[in-house]
């Protein structure tokens, strides 16, 4: 799927540390953990825990955390619509991968098991 420059580069230069409060809330709000969140992030970026505080602390666009992160392998196998986007047809990496972090949270928020979400193949 098309996606303009001018969103692409909106994506690249958000920030993690101004979505993930979002993120929190969003599976907060529906009895999942802070855990289980950084479980799916550290699944997807290989960052763990520490890691992700740090990047936090340093206020790091997307762009700068995807460069840092090792993309899972199986990461190609999340699927599915959001924000009005089909995933697989992103043409933007970067948009992409913002994508799948979207998803996972999405995911992890409306209840998906744990072992599902982790997609290994």
């Amino acid at each position: 799927m098309k996606t303009t420059p001018e969103h692409n580069e909106r994506i690249a230069k958000l920030t993690f540390a101004s979505v993930y409060p979002h993120y929190v809330a969003k599976v907060e709000k529906k009895n999942r953990s802070i855990h289980e969140l950084h479980k799916v992030i550290e699944w997807l970026t290989g960052f763990d825990e520490n890691k992700i505080k740090e990047l936090i602390d340093n206020n790091i666009t997307f762009k700068e955390f995807f460069q840092g992160a090792e993309l899972n392998p199986n990461a190609h196998l999340i699927t599915g619509v959001i924000c009005g986007y089909r995933i697989e047809e992103i043409d933007n990496p970067l948009t992409q991968q913002v994508r799948y972090l979207d998803k996972l949270v999405d995911e992890l928020a409306k209840g998906r098991k744990i072992e599902k979400i982790l997609r290994n193949g």
